[in-house]
């Protein structure tokens, strides 16, 4: 009967219908137009097409060919096979998409669903994330995933050919064995499994880097609480290197062959041959520090939540105060939680859980903090591996402000959050991205 109780039953739903409508975004977005994708779809074609790992040289990154693509539209006159930029990214995405492109044929649509069944992989890791940090409150798991799932940027990239997808599944992933190995204080054997992800991590993106150190911070967090002996630090210490070291050191060492030992991300060849970038500091010196944090802000704020194609595509400014004044509400609620004297006081395990969260969430955004000191990238996707604690952090807002509403309609109204965000998401489909981008 488990099987069928009524959190099972909306997760399901939840999943179903973000599968329905990141399949209609796969549809009928214009090929290329998810950023950075003709990059991605070309490391993978290299992969199927040349049996090679692709290394990023000087002339993979044109700013004055690729605005002029960006602004045509991407005409079938104009190639995209110049566009390698995407290069130095760890493999492992590529590889799995590589089966799709031989399978179809290279077709752009078969390895756009793969990023969809990723983002199955993220809501499910969501989920379960939650429900074993809050057993006793399975909606908040529910709407946890909810939100995350119809969020119309996040269905916009989930849509297209990129490794963010599956970099996010994977911090979501380590984030529930995390929150599992620190409540469990019983259970004696090392987290090989936790080391696993780690390593996968590693091999995926550079965002999905911030489980290191969460991972770390986990075994002092269990340690601290049992107070265990060097054996046991040994043991567990090296449950998380161990796997990385097997796993992810040869591609570093070939990274390190091929860029320098130096560079065993390939980052500073990347930085180097995109350099006509917008750099951060010619934005300071044009605006100063008022006009570029006020940018960087309001931009950020609206492409996390939708500024579609390759961030041409704006909402209306009503459409964003909304979505704010949504924001402010699920913040301030989410405040009025972690302030509420009143409700019961969490336990330890618990505690050490939503510690694991907030410090991931805290090195995506330093991260993301980090990148745009020097490039102008202000785009809050990039924030998208934090979405997990982002999401219960909404979540939690949301289950604290319905305690004023009448209790008949207290469920009603937390259910309106996927219903508006589903509908959110076709309407930006239909009414903005196809009209601008097939005109």
């Amino acid at each position: 009967m488990d099987m069928f109780s009524p959190h099972k039953i909306w997760i399901r739903l939840v999943i179903v219908v973000y599968v329905l409508v990141a399949t209609l975004y796969a549809i009928y977005t214009p090929l290329w137009q998810v950023p950075d994708e003709p990059a991605h779809y070309n490391y993978v074609r290299a992969l199927a097409e040349e049996g090679r790992f692709p290394i990023i040289e000087p002339g993979d990154y044109d700013q004055a060919y690729l605005t002029r693509l960006t602004t045509e539209k991407f005409p079938p006159g104009l190639s995209i096979r110049p566009l390698e930029y995407e290069d130095h990214q760890p493999p492992l995405y590529y590889l799995l998409a590589t089966p799709a492109y031989r399978l179809f044929a290279g077709r752009v649509l078969p390895i756009r669903m793969l990023s969809v069944l990723f983002g199955i992989g993220l809501l499910i890791a969501a989920f379960q994330t939650v429900r074993t940090l809050f057993p006793q409150q399975p909606g908040l798991a529910v709407l946890t995933a909810s939100f995350i799932a119809f969020i119309p940027q996040h269905v916009a990239m989930s849509a297209g050919i990129n490794n963010d997808l599956l970099a996010e599944c994977i911090v979501a992933s380590t984030l529930w064995a995390l929150v599992r190995y620190v409540q469990r204080k019983d259970d004696p054997r090392p987290p090989w499994t936790v080391g696993l992800l780690v390593a996968i991590a590693l091999l995926t993106k550079t965002t999905a880097y911030v489980v290191v150190v969460v991972a770390a911070l986990a075994v002092v967090l269990r340690g601290w609480q049992e107070q265990p002996d060097g054996r046991w630090w040994r043991r567990h210490i090296l449950a998380i290197l161990v796997p990385p070291v097997l796993i992810a050191a040869p591609w570093f060492i070939r990274n390190g062959c091929v860029y320098g030992w130096n560079d065993p991300l390939g980052l500073a060849r990347h930085n180097a041959i995109v350099e006509n970038q917008p750099l951060s500091s010619e934005w300071l010196a044009r605006y100063g520090w008022a006009g570029l944090l006020g940018r960087a802000i309001q931009t950020t704020f609206q492409s996390f939540w939708g500024q579609f194609g390759w961030m041409a595509i704006v909402l209306p400014r009503p459409l964003y105060g909304l979505l704010l004044g949504f924001s402010a509400l699920a913040g301030g609620g989410f405040l009025g939680w972690a302030g509420d004297r009143r409700r019961p006081r969490l336990d330890w395990p618990t505690c050490a859980g939503l510690m694991l969260l907030a410090t991931s969430a805290t090195l995506t955004f330093l991260s993301f903090v980090w990148y745009n000191l020097t490039f102008v990238q202000h785009q809050g996707r990039y924030l998208f591996p934090a979405l997990v604690p982002i999401g219960l952090a909404v979540a939690l807002g949301l289950v604290w402000l319905s305690q004023w509403v009448p209790g008949r309609w207290r469920r009603w109204v937390l259910a309106g959050l996927p219903v508006g965000m589903v509908s959110l998401d076709i309407y930006c489909l239909f009414r903005f991205i196809l009209p601008y981008l097939t005109r």
